[in-house]
């Protein structure tokens, strides 16, 4: 599969989504409330389970609260220099809320379910991934770039005091916006392998073999970090066995238990 651009059927869609990357410097104009709008308004039309809506968005205004985030988002001042941030939450606490205001227990012939666990997280966190995605292709159209901040999930305990997150929801995107200061290229994309059909494909020793050399030729044309002979080696040392990747671990065990305790 070539994934380096839009293929042999191609519109104005197919094109945006080829060019996109991350934005991670911004021109410091605001952008517009119709602008901020019409990307929010995108969002909110994102495919959602069963129609429940299970996210929230919270814009973050406060620079305070930006420099903030910058710092225990694995320390990314780029993140306090962006024109707006949208943090979405996978939220089921508006439906534990709604569900305890309108006095569930009165239809049930035995207790009501009280708990909230892993399966109602999985499928709050795709309704939020699904909304902050839908978000940001309408951002590029409009000739506004972003970029993801997976760190959110990182200091835990900090993140959710910071913006009173109460116990059934989880950061499970957080998004910087603006427009680009300079020209952006499209990063490559790897497609060996990735789609499968019909089942799951492990690959074999050759296989593993040739996609180290193309993925090193893809995103290490200079050559190999010191200390590493293959760009699978570069990967496990800079993310995998990464010390943000440890704390990011760490604070998503506790997010998770927050979550299904359900106590602030």
């Amino acid at each position: 599969m070539d994934v380096t651009g839009p293929g042999p059927l191609t519109n104005p869609t197919l094109e945006l989504i080829a060019r996109r990357s991350s934005t991670r410097t911004y021109d410091p104009a605001p952008l517009s409330g119709d602008e901020r709008d019409a990307i929010l308004h995108a969002a909110l039309r994102a495919p959602t389970a069963g129609n429940m809506v299970l996210y929230s968005i919270i814009e973050v205004d406060e620079q305070a609260t930006k420099d903030r985030l910058a710092t225990l988002c694995d320390d990314q001042p780029f993140i306090a220099a962006a024109p707006w941030v949208l943090l979405f939450l996978a939220d089921w606490q508006k439906w534990t809320d709604l569900f305890a205001a309108s006095g569930v227990a009165d239809i049930e012939a035995d207790a009501p379910r009280t708990h909230v666990g892993h399966g109602d997280l999985m499928l709050a966190c795709a309704d939020a991934i699904i909304a902050a995605q839908t978000a940001v292709i309408a951002a590029e159209s409009l000739g506004i770039g972003s970029c993801y901040i997976g760190d959110v999930i990182e200091n835990g305990e900090q993140v959710a005091e910071l913006l009173e997150l109460p116990p059934h929801t989880f950061p499970a995107a957080m998004v910087c916006f603006g427009r680009p200061r300079k020209p952006r290229a499209p990063i490559g994309r790897y497609g060996r392998n990735l789609v499968h059909r019909d089942r799951y494909h492990r690959m074999t020793g050759a296989e593993m073999a040739e996609v180290a050399r193309e993925l090193g030729e893809l995103h290490a044309p200079s050559g190999l970090p010191q200390g590493v002979t293959s760009y699978p080696q570069a990967v496990y040392r800079r993310k995998f066995a990464s010390t943000f990747m440890a704390e990011m671990n760490r604070s998503a065990a506790w997010w998770i238990e927050r979550w299904t305790r359900g106590e602030r």
